[in-house]
């Protein structure tokens, strides 16, 4: 499922649907944490798309992982 990712480079944008597949998340759940703030996931806007770095995904998931101080 996620071999499709490993080809992108380190620096590549995701949509946010990407994004969200990439996390196991509903891509409405991404627009929430946006919209509220409530985690740490930097995105880029992109017009009124919204984007993120697979190097910015895969650091959330580091930092949020159990057991290792997620918040």
């Amino acid at each position: 499922m996620l071999g499709k990712f490993k080809s992108k480079p380190e620096h590549a944008l995701l949509s946010r649907d990407e994004a969200a597949e990439f996390l196991g998340v509903k891509s409405q759940t991404l627009a929430c944490w946006a919209s509220n703030k409530r985690y740490d996931l930097p995105l880029v806007k992109v017009g009124r798309l919204a984007k993120y770095r697979l190097v910015d995904v895969e650091a959330f998931i580091a930092r949020h992982r159990a057991g290792m101080g997620a918040t």
